[in-house]
């Protein structure tokens, strides 16, 4: 078979697929690579409960009589989702943003919500999608899939450079290319770790303003600051003028497996007939198409989660938001044991501290790449994700993501050890010796 869809051969594509094929292949690794959320207080006998506490919510406070109850659970649903309006709550709730529910699209997980968005903005081949650089791999991924181009916007001092931003802009259009948006994680952005503030959130939404662009704002790390860290607003609380689509995910906060996300599309569409619609309806469309519905069981267990805990994942999150900040901790004070400054200040590796989140990014003195990964998993038993993955290009990348999110502190003990050895084997490896593709 012949002519696939040519993302298909993609890195960004294939990015993914290898490092899970990694972790498979090296089962026994201690893994910093892994974004996913941390396991020891799983309860699968808080699942029945979840379900059994949404049942009553449809019964006790919507009236729902039981067949409505039981087709609502069994049966095909509502494209838009059921639990919007739980959602719109947890939003005000946990967040400060108040949205009409009826602009709240419910999808299977974030990545879908990212897709749905970028399958509308896409009209024609000048239609672009800018992005601040490095960037989440399934953003790029989902690009390639709907054949909209990304142009990387340089991350500056306060998490992206409005100065390149807008000159990326600029240069789209004078090439005759539409930019339609820009996609943002403006907390504890995955790969970076960086947060914009409160000032750059700002003036981020004014150059928003005045260049008639979109803002996707992509927030599945805001409910874990680190010790002492203040939660910062988010661009969809600040924004006055519908600038933001709002892409959020249940994957971090209330159950990974049940594969939930949203988006929140509040913005009004015009046709070419001049009818106008809420772009979410539109959105809802395209996913009647993709994915027809999202589970109601899944949508199920994650609302009786919400409602276990009055629509504030904040709240229900404080025991993880706790164990992330102590390994962040772990984590920083483990490197610099291991790699001390010298007398002049510097380090031989360096790495970023962020506020909070899941990740933080080391830098090395040699370019990290696949093979380089292979060989720590084979004979270090260490996993990490290399940074070339969140860049567009095959220029080398000499760091390394390190996710805090999935071990235990024991585990980030043995695996600095482990990372450790790997880095000053590498730093004694001639660079002759260092053949691509070697392991």
């Amino acid at each position: 078979m012949t002519g696939l869809h040519p993302a298909l051969a993609d890195p960004a594509l294939t990015s993914m697929n290898f490092l899970n094929e990694i972790a498979q292949h090296y089962p026994d690794a201690i893994s910093f690579a892994a974004g996913r959320p941390y396991e020891e207080f799983f309860d699968v006998g808080q699942l029945a409960g979840y379900l059994d506490r949404f049942a009553a919510h449809l019964r006790d406070d919507l009236g729902y009589d039981p067949q409505r109850v039981t087709r609502t659970l069994f049966q095909y649903g509502r494209t838009k989702g059921i639990i919007h309006h739980l959602v719109a709550r947890n939003l005000a709730v946990d967040e400060r943003i108040t949205v009409d529910p009826e602009s709240i699209v419910v999808t299977v997980g974030c990545q879908e919500a990212m897709f749905l968005v970028l399958r509308a903005l896409r009209a024609d081949d000048r239609d672009v999608l800018l992005a601040v650089s490095p960037t989440y791999v399934g953003l790029t991924g989902a690009a390639r899939l709907v054949d909209l181009p990304v142009l990387p916007v340089a991350t500056g001092p306060d998490g992206v450079d409005l100065v390149d931003l807008v000159a990326q802009v600029h240069r789209a259009r004078a090439a005759g290319l539409r930019p339609r948006a820009c996609y943002v994680m403006p907390d504890f952005a995955n790969p970076s770790g960086l947060s914009l503030d409160l000032a750059a959130r700002r003036r981020l939404l004014e150059v928003a303003t005045a260049e008639d662009l979109l803002l996707l704002e992509d927030n599945p790390y805001g409910l874990f600051p680190a010790d002492g860290a203040a939660r910062v607003p988010t661009l969809k609380a600040l924004d006055e003028r519908a600038q933001v689509v709002y892409l959020g995910s249940f994957a971090k906060t209330a159950l990974p497996g049940a594969r939930v996300g949203y988006l929140v599309a509040d913005q009004r569409v015009t046709a070419a007939d001049g009818t106008v619609s809420l772009f979410a309806d539109e959105l809802a469309k395209i996913k009647s198409m993709v994915t027809v519905n999202t589970s109601a069981i899944a949508q199920a267990v994650v609302g009786g989660r919400l409602l276990e805990h009055g629509c504030s994942l904040l709240a229900a999150n404080q025991r993880e938001r706790a164990a992330y900040a102590r390994n962040l901790r772990l984590l920083d004070a483990g490197l610099a044991a291991r790699f001390p400054r010298f007398a002049d200040g510097r380090r031989v590796i360096d790495w970023n501290v962020p506020a909070g989140g899941f990740f933080l990014v080391v830098t090395v003195p040699f370019p990290v790449d696949d093979a380089l990964l292979e060989r720590s998993a084979r004979r270090y038993g260490v996993l990490w994700t290399p940074m070339h993955h969140f860049y567009d290009g095959s220029t080398p990348v000499n760091a390394l993501r390190l996710s805090i999110s999935a071990v235990t502190a024991d585990q980030i003990e043995s695996g600095l050890d482990r990372l450790a050895a790997l880095i000053r084997d590498a730093l004694e490896r001639p660079p002759a010796a260092r053949r691509p593709g070697s392991a």
